[in-house]
């Protein structure tokens, strides 16, 4: 059979082609086929909803992961308990022992200061600031450039929004109350309660409940009121202080090995972040649905009496974080790094919400 130049070259062609159409699903098989079996650690007990289970959630995000991922990395997740106790995901994760943990990066604080600023900062940004920061200001990339040195990287996980201040077994009248005031609060509000005289501890979510009950503490911060009456705080203390400065946006973090997370490829590390954006938003929109409710049941069926803290009491807890934060900023670079670029977007972002957000709610609705 005699062959032309001009039917040899169209015949390759259309082989070459073919070739590459027939080669390419190969490929993507054997892209797809790699599966990646990986365990979750959290800080959080059993059936914790929010921070174990529910929308939002790091289970959620587990089922997010494995259904974009068509099952390529398969999550286990274990609550504070089943597999470490509930303040050992930093150094879990950091030996490469377990390659996630959810938690709260203040949680760390003692390892380095610098890590609270990715939770929340007192005074500091609502959810619309905090996560234009992270996602769009620079604050991400620093999370990222901080635990690099202990061989993680991080991203936010949910969001809480605004905290309560939180539960008094007496009321609080005057600053002078807090001195030896007993208090379970984690972070960078512990140290500014603790410049006031409080004694500021850190106690894991299922011992605050009967530490206040049976007056171990005298006081005690968790989230919100869904959160806290599933906790049943309200029959341990009667006095609900509302005014959320310690936590204006409290952010949920996801902490990954860094060796682990490298070694997914580009498509796997995309839908963890979206799978974590996703339930950023989806967390705070479900705590705003279920705590009115909550907040209301509270002060009408449970005998609990919620107010603000008084305002020179506000003040000084103002001026103590202030201090607090520029004595840590001038102590270690690290934080100077975080904190001056926190203030910095916060100041712009404050302008523009005082535009917005507050000039609505005061002005046009009236709250």
């Amino acid at each position: 059979m005699t062959f032309t130049r001009r039917k040899f070259l169209t015949t390759a062609a259309v082989s070459s082609t073919a070739g590459l159409v027939l080669g390419a699903p190969s490929i993507a098989r054997a892209q797809s086929s790699e599966t990646f079996n990986w365990r979750m650690t959290n800080a959080y007990g059993p059936g914790s909803p929010f921070y174990v289970e529910g929308p939002g959630s790091p289970t959620d995000v587990i089922d997010k992961i494995n259904t974009m991922s068509g099952g390529r990395l398969n999550i286990q997740h274990f609550a504070a308990g089943e597999l470490i106790p509930a303040l050992e995901g930093f150094e879990a994760v950091q030996s490469g022992t377990i390659q996630m943990n959810a938690a709260n990066s203040y949680f760390w604080s003692g390892t380095t200061f610098a890590a609270q600023y990715f939770t929340t900062v007192p005074f500091g940004m609502s959810f619309m600031g905090h996560m234009a920061w992270l996602y769009h200001g620079g604050g991400l990339e620093l999370w990222h450039e901080l635990y690099e040195p202990y061989g993680m990287v991080a991203f936010p996980l949910n969001n809480t929004g605004v905290q309560m201040t939180g539960w008094f077994r007496e009321p609080i009248e005057d600053i002078s109350q807090l001195d030896g005031l007993r208090m379970r609060v984690p972070g960078l509000a512990g140290k500014v309660y603790s410049s006031l005289g409080v004694d500021a501890r850190v106690l894991p979510g299922g011992e605050i409940f009967p530490a206040l009950e049976r007056g171990v503490i005298d006081a005690a911060e968790f989230v919100g009121p869904f959160q806290d009456r599933r906790m049943g705080l309200q029959d341990a203390a009667k006095y609900y202080y509302t005014t959320g400065w310690h936590e204006p946006s409290t952010t949920g973090e996801l902490l990954i090995s860094k060796s682990h997370w490298d070694s997914l490829p580009a498509d796997l590390q995309m839908i963890v972040r979206s799978a974590c954006m996703a339930a950023c938003l989806e967390s705070l929109t479900w705590s705003e649905a279920v705590n009115g409710e909550a907040m209301t049941d509270l002060v009408d069926n449970h005998g609990v009496i919620a107010n603000q803290l008084p305002e020179p009491i506000v003040n000084a807890l103002r001026e103590a974080t202030l201090d607090t934060l520029q004595t840590e900023a001038n102590a270690d670079p690290a934080v100077r790094k975080i904190h001056d670029s926190y203030m910095a977007f916060k100041a712009q972002h404050d302008r523009w919400a005082g535009a917005s957000e507050r000039a609505w709610l005061s002005d046009i609705i009236g709250v």
